[in-house]
């Protein structure tokens, strides 16, 4: 099969208002929307019982689960929660990354009305994070929380917060404190109360809580219901049928506790009866290797990434003949998501499709928001170029506010986006415009002002807080918060970046009579200032730095000394006498661009 001709034109309807804003909508119907995800899984037990749904690597071979064995551990599971005291409502965290038993627990849970709360796995593994993780736990006070080794996770469920929760685990080897196996759990038989409880699970029934990054505050619980994710595969089923012409599998690593892997693809492959393989590994070294490993026993589909995985595999499909052929032997679609995919990218993996298809599979990209179960915008014709995000899915509408000249704010409303931040009315209210769409603090342009139909690009956040290439969120004003502390005496001021990057980048503003005193007169290289002591000193203060960092989102790994200082005529200082980072950004695009250029003889690397 070729996607690229199994797939809808863009089709936008497009209203301009008074105010100059826009209301794009699509301009195709919906596909018929189940009323909770048990339907899902009702439905393919009995299709295709012996299908499998959920995988995931056991030492050489793989744990395979069947769609009826999905199903009869679901009720089974459900039916334990139940007994236990646990009634609609309740909730249960999860503590562990991706595996089949947690995609039991989900599932469990949303069959008899509990609500899941997946929670970032490093929350745990991570002690200078085990606040955030205290923060949720708190939030949502639980009832009951799994793990999937008890004696891997015993630093966090021993925590305060948790200590008085029941725990739940796959593995309870040596456990500092009293948990239930799984395999006990599963032992349960479904009884009346299963089914009754099952029966009253509709479409505005909580279904799981997703915290956001909290790059600017502490995370945002999401009320994620039935409703949000069955609608979301309606939509976007309808624009790719050929989703729901074969069964669609995928090898996938991207975290649960994310919408995109949690909610997008988990749920893509129960609506459309499709087998999803977990993958173990990662798109960082040398968790990347597992990655290269499972590819060679299952490739699927589809295939979904971030632009720096996609990167690496595209090196690795380079380099092997033989993997790139069994990656791309079954490929309908090529996805990424997160963050901008860099063109070389994208154009190696076009090439390496003509060589083993003699056709590229659709390549796509869309826009979502935790708040939004994430799809509002998808690409779902074929196009040439990287960074586009698309157009509205059907029954979404999508609010174009003009915030500079081809430059828009983008709004979003339809029944897929979330009502409520969990116990948190303030932050719900300043999340709605009075019309009831949702403010999502991103920008947009046209692709083609003349053409709604070619889509949406991304043009960054309407705050200061961006991506890396990764599709790790940056708080931008804390990095440069830090980055002056750590430069005090040195620079006047700086400006983070990094959006689409591989790393986090500062342009220096210095103090003028410091340049004078270190002799940077005739140093000047094409408006930066090369070599000398004063980039010395920025390099040795800026590697002290790092030692406190905590990832890549804090962590500056670049310099650039600037040899002009911030221009009042060209607006990059506001009437404040404080930087305007856009138009800085804006002004010195050849930059940033040097500053990620490592030939470049100007640049302090970290």
């Amino acid at each position: 099969m070729n996607p690229q001709t199994d797939c809808l034109p863009h089709r936008v309807n497009i209203e301009t208002r008074d105010d100059e804003s826009l209301i794009l909508s699509c301009g195709y119907p919906i596909d018929p929307v189940v009323k909770n995800t048990g339907e899902w899984l009702h439905h393919w037990a009995k299709e295709t019982p012996n299908a499998v749904f959920l995988a995931e690597r056991s030492g050489d071979s793989w744990r395979e689960l069947t769609y009826q064995q999905t199903l009869d551990h679901t009720r089974s599971l459900a039916a334990y929660m139940l007994q236990q005291g646990l009634k609609p409502g309740d909730r249960v965290a999860v503590l562990s990354g991706n595996s089949v038993d947690h995609g039991l627990v989900a599932l469990a849970t949303q069959y008899v009305g509990l609500v899941c709360v997946p929670v970032a796995e490093q929350y745990s593994m991570i002690p200078e994070a085990r606040d955030r993780l205290s923060y949720v736990i708190e939030k949502t006070r639980p009832e009951l929380v799994f793990v999937s080794d008890a004696k891997t996770y015993r630093e966090a469920i021993t925590l305060p917060a948790l200590a008085e929760i029941p725990v739940l685990a796959s593995i309870a080897e040596a456990p500092l404190r009293p948990v239930t196996l799984m395999s006990d759990a599963l032992k349960t038989t479904p009884d009346a109360a299963t089914e009754a409880a099952h029966t009253m699970v509709g479409p505005d029934t909580l279904a799981k809580i997703l915290f956001t990054s909290g790059s600017t505050s502490q995370p945002k619980g999401v009320c994620t219901t039935h409703r949000m994710m069955c609608v979301n595969q309606a939509q976007m089923s309808a624009v790719m049928p050929f989703l729901k012409t074969r069964r669609p599998k995928i090898l996938d690593w991207l975290p649960w506790n994310h919408v995109f892997g949690g909610s997008h693809n988990f749920n893509m492959m129960l609506a459309n009866g499709g087998s999803l393989y977990i993958d173990g590994g990662k798109p960082v070294e040398p968790l990347f290797d597992q990655t290269l490993q499972n590819l060679e026993d299952h490739s699927g589909s589809l295939a979904f990434n971030v632009p720096v995985g996609w990167s690496l595999l595209a090196s690795a499909l380079e380099a092997d003949a033989d993997l790139r052929r069994k990656f791309f032997a079954d490929l309908d679609l090529i996805f990424y998501a997160g963050a901008s995919l860099p063109q070389d990218v994208w154009t190696a993996l076009q090439d390496q499709a003509m060589r083993e298809l003699g056709h590229v599979p659709l390549m796509t990209s869309s826009w979502g928001m935790t708040e939004t179960a994430p799809a509002v915008l998808m690409v779902h014709e074929p196009i040439d170029q990287s960074g586009v995000i698309g157009v509205p899915v059907p029954e979404c509408l999508i609010k174009l506010i003009p915030e500079s000249p081809g430059r828009y704010e983008l709004r979003v409303k339809g029944p897929n986006i979330m009502e409520t931040y969990f116990e948190d009315l303030k932050k719900t209210a300043e999340a709605f415009d009075d019309e009831g769409y949702l403010k999502t603090e991103d920008a947009v342009r046209f692709v083609n002002p003349d053409n709604p139909n070619a889509g949406l690009l991304f043009d960054g956040r309407i705050s200061e807080d961006f991506k890396l290439m990764t599709g790790t969120w940056v708080q931008s004003a804390n990095v440069r918060a830090k980055t002056l502390a750590v430069l005090t005496g040195l620079a006047q001021d700086v400006v983070i970046t990094g959006h689409g990057r591989r790393e986090i980048g500062v342009l220096v503003f210095p103090y003028p009579n410091l340049l004078q005193a270190e002799g940077y007169d005739d140093i000047s290289h094409e408006g930066a200032l090369a070599g000398g002591k004063l980039a010395e000193r920025i390099k040795k203060r800026l590697a002290e730095g790092t030692l406190s960092a905590t990832g890549s989102s804090t962590t500056v790994r670049r310099a650039l000394i600037v040899a002009n200082p911030p221009s009042v005529k060209a607006h990059e200082v506001t009437a404040k006498g404080s930087l305007n980072i856009q138009k800085v950004l804006a002004e010195r695009a050849e930059m940033v661009e040097r500053l990620y250029d490592d030939n470049d003889p100007a640049i302090i690397k970290v």
